[in-house]
């Protein structure tokens, strides 16, 4: 059985200027790995916000500044960096540029996995500047089978069902505004204990493109006990979360195989 100290890092971000928001980030990770964190979580779009109504501004290539920052910080700290940013896809083709809200975790030894939000959110017309991603993701981190979401993707629970029973660790970077603050915080829960797993949903505060946020980040066990909670500042979440715990938890409550 394995253990993992989880940092959820809930920030603010300075609209649309990376290297101002790579400066604020760099000692929050840093507190963050000297208080024993393995794992790093960074907001969605932690190097621009959420921008995606010009993404000629800031989209960037698969592997560009944003991505190169977080194996940086991995790679300087020797543990593991996620957030997501705007990417285009390396194998994009003809005319559609568009960006992918994509979720890049970065290893200390130079891996990168992606993730691509698969359910853009066209209430605020996401879907016209951001190309949806059509693969779910599960990757092992320090003997976690870690799976990845960004955001919007939290109200659509059966991609999280789907991946239950290869998952310990549910990874949720997010922008939700403060308006829908208590959805929010009731699917961060519930997909935590319907699928019997951890839960990190970590969001940002401050305000930009019009819109408050709340931060409200949590970590969460897999019977849906609150681990760590934030309000509206700028903190760091810290979580001690154990494999065995989540194998005792579907032992003991035997609900997975019950789905039909």
């Amino acid at each position: 059985m394995s253990t993992l100290r989880v940092a959820a890092v809930q920030h603010d971000i300075v609209w649309n200027d990376r290297q101002a928001n790579f400066e604020r980030l760099a000692p929050l990770i840093a507190g963050a790995v000297a208080s024993g964190a393995g794992l790093v979580l960074l907001t969605e779009t932690f190097s621009t916000g959420f921008a995606f109504d010009d993404p000629d501004l800031v989209a960037e290539p698969e592997g560009g500044t944003s991505s190169q920052y977080l194996s940086e910080q991995a790679a300087a700290h020797g543990v593991w960096v996620g957030g997501s940013c705007p990417e285009i896809r390396a194998d994009a083709f003809g005319d559609d540029q568009r960006p992918s809200n994509c979720f890049v975790l970065a290893g200390p030894d130079g891996t990168q996995h992606r993730y691509r939000k698969i359910h853009p959110f066209s209430y605020a017309g996401e879907e016209r500047f951001v190309r949806a991603g059509t693969e779910l993701v599960t990757v092992q981190v320090e003997g976690f089978r870690v799976s990845m979401f960004v955001c919007y993707d939290l109200r659509f629970a059966d991609e999280f069902w789907q991946l239950a029973n290869d998952t310990d660790l549910y990874l949720v970077p997010a922008n939700w505004p403060e308006k829908r603050r208590r959805h929010w915080l009731s699917l961060l829960r519930a997909r935590a204990i319907e699928n019997q797993a951890y839960v990190v949903g970590v969001n940002r505060v401050g305000s930009g493109g019009g819109l408050d946020y709340s931060g409200d980040s949590r970590i969460i066990d897999p019977q849906g006990e609150l681990l760590a909670t934030a309000g509206r500042t700028e903190t760091v979440l810290l979580g001690e979360l154990s494999t065995e715990h989540v194998a005792a938890t579907r032992d003991q409550y035997r609900f997975l195989p019950d789905r039909r």
